[in-house]
């Protein structure tokens, strides 16, 4: 039986967080009464609630549906990490005696019967996700996915497999697409099948402490793949997590060069405009002239992931040639949201030194030459606090670098960390802190850059549909 099948209600707290509002549509679908709270109005809080779902936005006990508060065995109470511990209706719940599971173990309970493909890493999992997904459904392959950001082909966060009868298949082998989060360990309620893991580097120092223990959690999540699964490990993260993983499990190592000695990698690799071709070559068998629409060696890397997970799902090589090219991305992943000429403004979720690096030299190498202005948005103050060097070090590759303020998420205010602590460092030709409101005023008056980019995981969001309407305006002379 379906473990959450008990609960006709199921309310969130953090109802419009990425990986929550998955879960929230899932529940949804699946004939279950969905609520939840959620502290600002967003796009995607609003959409949840333009498909039937409530949503409220005042901490307050008499703002949780009736049917809620007056059924509290028939009511199950999901969790992000992101709701503060002083919290009124969290308090209220536990006082109560409300069954309250984090989304990790709500996750791990919905996937515990089913064929699991997770992706782990702390960057990348999103898009590597978003692209096994999409490989498999543009493939026929009858699978669902639970992502960490808006899917541009599926036009959503959640993937349901096909209905028959209006019932959503239960059968064991049904794929199911996770990403599994390393931040508070939450990956280790997960069983997979199959593992990817992008990336072992250090973050969440808030968490873990150091990296050594952050790697030691990834031990754990790669000990726990099932007997004659896959793990496939990018040739960059630790190797010494192998070393966890259970006798028969396959392990397939991925780069872009087969100098790192990978079992599967990627050679002819030429850019032409924002399109890559490469060759393929892996234990699974070689696949010529894929070609990825989305800009980015990163992204080559990242499908090489997806496309031997979709290689073992019996995907064929025609198949798998047409669902490449046929991929568009994640919802703030190297997203073009302007372009005219070769001026362009592009959004972006990085958020780690190394994220930005790697989309930044993706600009540089998409537009040689051209003046580039970054505004940058810090996440969190542990995370600025623990990286501030190798922020300012990867930011500064730009000609211009405008700061926010840190978005603070979860955190409370650390005594001296700012974005000061970031700008300080970096050595770009130009560098301020701005407001939000500074940064669209400069896009109105100020026509010294080629390139404009949009970077961080906070609410800097809010300012693309603004900026697009300025640049739209200036260099399209089109409203949007």
């Amino acid at each position: 039986m379906n473990p959450v099948a008990a609960f006709p209600n199921v309310y969130f707290l953090g109802i419009g967080g990425i990986g929550m509002s998955a879960l929230a549509r899932w529940f949804q679908a699946n004939g279950h009464r969905v609520s939840g709270y959620d502290k600002t109005v967003t796009p995607l809080t609003e959409a949840l609630a333009a498909e039937g779902i409530r949503v409220h936005y005042d901490d307050a006990v008499e703002s949780i549906p009736a049917e809620v508060r007056e059924n509290r065995a028939q009511t199950l109470v999901v969790l992000t990490p992101a709701i503060p511990k002083d919290h009124r209706e969290w308090a209220w719940l536990r006082e109560q005696g409300y069954d309250i599971r984090k989304r990790s173990q709500v996750l791990g309970l919905l996937t515990a019967g089913h064929y699991t493909i997770a992706v782990a890493g702390t960057h990348g999992k999103t898009t590597t996700s978003s692209m096994v997904a999409h490989l498999l459904h543009h493939a026929d392959v009858p699978c669902a996915a639970f992502l960490g950001g808006i899917s541009v082909n599926l036009g959503s966060n959640l993937l349901l497999p096909p209905t028959t009868n209006n019932q959503q298949p239960t059968t064991s082998n049904l794929p199911v697409v996770v990403e599994a989060d390393e931040y508070d360990r939450s990956f280790l309620t997960l069983h997979p099948d199959i593992a990817i893991v992008t990336s072992t580097d250090a973050d969440h120092l808030d968490i873990y402490g150091n990296k050594e223990a952050l790697v030691e959690s990834f031990r754990q999540f790669v000990a726990q793949i099932k007997p004659g699964g896959t793990l496939i490990l990018n040739h960059t993260a630790d190797q010494s997590i192998t070393e966890s993983v259970a006798e028969g499990v396959q392990v397939i190592r991925y780069g872009l060069s087969p100098e790192q000695g990978p079992e599967l990698y990627a050679d002819q690799i030429t850019a032409q405009g924002h399109r890559f071709r490469f060759d393929l070559h892996g234990p699974l068998g070689d696949v010529r002239n894929l070609e990825l629409a989305v800009p980015g060696y990163h992204n080559v890397e990242n499908m090489l992931a997806a496309c031997v997970v979709a290689q073992l799902q019996h995907v064929g090589e025609e198949q798998l040639k047409s669902a490449v090219a046929a991929y568009r991305g994640v919802k703030r992943r190297f997203e073009f949201i302007v372009t005219k000429g070769e001026k362009v403004y592009v959004d972006d979720y990085a958020h780690h030194p190394r994220e930005i690096d790697a989309f930044l030299r993706s600009l540089r190498a998409l537009y040689p030459g051209k003046r580039l202005r970054v505004v940058f948005q810090p996440h969190l103050f542990t995370r600025t606090r623990d990286f501030a060097p190798g922020f300012a070090e990867s930011l500064s590759l730009a000609d211009e670098v405008v700061m926010l303020d840190i978005y603070p998420a979860r955190e409370l205010p650390l005594a001296g960390v700012t974005s000061e602590l970031i700008l300080s460092q970096i050595t770009a030709p130009q560098k301020s802190l701005q407001t939000k409101e500074q940064v669209l005023a400069a896009a109105e008056s100020d026509d010294t850059f080629d390139v404009l980019a949009t970077v961080g995981a906070g609410d800097i969001d809010q300012l693309v549909p603004r900026l697009r309407n300025i640049l739209d305006i200036r260099w399209n002379g089109v409203e949007a």
